[in-house]
């Protein structure tokens, strides 16, 4: 049996809220974990969003995973808010769909990507050429549209 990339992606949401920008921006402000999972490339054209916590989609599973090796101080239970960000919300559904198969059950993506949270008005930071697995600069360094 065959599956196309779009089924996938329709499978990965089915039955999933997907948070829009003004949501996830809320839900990062009460304590989600907003995980960007764009290459450094990307990040470096487009920025980013302030305070999000960028681990590239090649480790996701290995950083969240709460009984891993791994797994980054965050990575504190199963029960953990996640939303994953990627550039326009396709690649970001599959990688939620992988972490809530890990048990992170509350793993979600935020609907439109970081393209829908830049044309929201949302506070955002210019690129930087940081590699993987930090945080994205604080409100504070802002690009324009803060």
């Amino acid at each position: 049996m065959v599956t196309t990339v779009d089924e996938l992606v329709e499978r990965a949401r089915a039955g999933v809220h997907r948070p829009g920008p003004a949501e996830a921006h809320r839900a990062a402000a009460e304590g989600a974990l907003l995980v960007d999972i764009r290459p450094a490339a990307q990040r470096s054209r487009e920025g980013g969003i302030p305070g999000a916590l960028v681990i590239e989609r090649n480790v996701l599973e290995w950083r969240l995973d709460p009984t891993g090796s791994h797994r980054i101080p965050e990575a504190t239970g199963y029960g953990l808010t996640v939303i994953v960000v990627c550039s326009e919300g396709y690649a970001s559904s599959l990688a939620a769909a992988g972490l809530r198969e890990l048990g992170l059950h509350r793993a979600t993506d935020l609907d439109g990507g970081f393209a829908a949270w830049a044309a929201a008005g949302l506070p955002t930071v210019a690129g930087t050429a940081e590699g993987p697995e930090h945080r994205s600069a604080p409100l504070g360094r802002t690009s324009g549209n803060s």
